[in-house]
């Protein structure tokens, strides 16, 4: 239902801007200044000394994604902490299975427990919600895109689960790809000023491998895009019938990526037209957390 990423991949998601050790060092950093602030207050209600073991299991069903961001909250509380899991990211998961233990100082594992559960049920329920889609297109050649619609501060992580479920990611933000929108286009003047622009922007080598895609809305900005030179269309809102006109006036010439108002129910659809990429914002701004649980006891 879902892939586990290779650690090459791991490490180079976002093209080469991100690597996932760093992200994770980051995002706990700032969660946990968020949430302990100067200290957390019940945690001293708590012996200094007492130690704790603390299993997290799931209620639902899924495909987990986060560890790397788990695993840091509580070693960045306690670096003598120690976790074990039955699972990896990228595995499907089960209703009341048990995901992990976890073990060290009860005062750092009270305080890091609800930043954890917050990373690994998001980020978890982001790579289940990319796997149904994937399925649901399973057998066309259609892949799944995420899009820059992410909770601020998280989109790496995020991007990452959309990856741990088997979809793609689209460019991470402004600055690693172009997209050029409607008024990108009415801002240069014609479809192909824009794009020339565009080419002209990338040609130096640093930039040449640069993402250059372009948003049309009807067929006649498909065939003006196409004879400007795109190799990437996003096709904004098209009905399913001028999708497959598209696909066809296409005729290969550029990959085709369909965006706007996708659903679990259209989806196959939508692939079923020939498009070769479907971008859904649906995958990490709409989501629904994974009912998970972690339950302690103290030595």
């Amino acid at each position: 239902m879902s892939k586990n990423l290779k650690d090459a991949d791991r490490e180079t998601i976002g093209h080469h801007h991100h690597d996932i050790e760093t992200t994770v060092t980051k995002d706990v950093t700032l969660a946990l200044s968020e949430d302990v602030g100067t200290g957390d207050l019940t945690a001293q209600l708590i012996a200094a000394d007492k130690q704790a073991v603390a299993s997290v299991m799931t209620r639902v069903d899924g495909i987990l994604a986060g560890q790397d961001w788990f695993n840091r909250t509580f070693t960045e509380l306690d670096p003598d902490c120690e976790l074990f899991w039955h699972v990896k990211d990228g595995d499907a998961i089960t209703a009341g299975q048990p995901l992990c233990e976890v073990s060290g100082n009860a005062r750092a594992m009270l305080s890091a427990e609800r930043t954890a559960l917050n990373f690994l049920q998001t980020m978890s329920a982001v790579a289940t919600k990319t796997a149904t889609y994937v399925v649901a297109v399973r057998g066309t050649k259609a892949k799944i895109l995420d899009t820059r619609k992410t909770l601020p501060g998280l989109r790496v992580a995020l991007k990452y689960a959309v990856a741990v479920g088997g979809g793609v990611n689209h460019r991470i933000g402004l600055f690693d790809g172009i997209l050029i929108k409607e008024n990108h286009i009415m801002a240069a003047g014609s479809i192909s000023a824009a794009l020339q622009s565009a080419f002209n922007l990338v040609k130096h080598a640093a930039a040449a491998d640069t993402m250059i895609e372009i948003e049309v809305e009807t067929l006649g900005q498909l065939e003006q895009a196409l004879a400007a030179g795109a190799r990437l269309i996003l096709l904004d809102n098209f009905t399913i019938e001028t999708m497959r006109e598209a696909v066809r006036l296409n005729a290969g010439r550029a990959e085709l990526e369909a965006s706007g108002g996708v659903t679990l129910q259209s989806v196959r659809q939508i692939a079923e037209t020939g498009v070769d990429r479907i971008s859904i914002g649906t995958l990490t701004k709409d989501i629904q957390a994974l009912d998970l649980s972690m339950r302690f006891k103290l030595h």
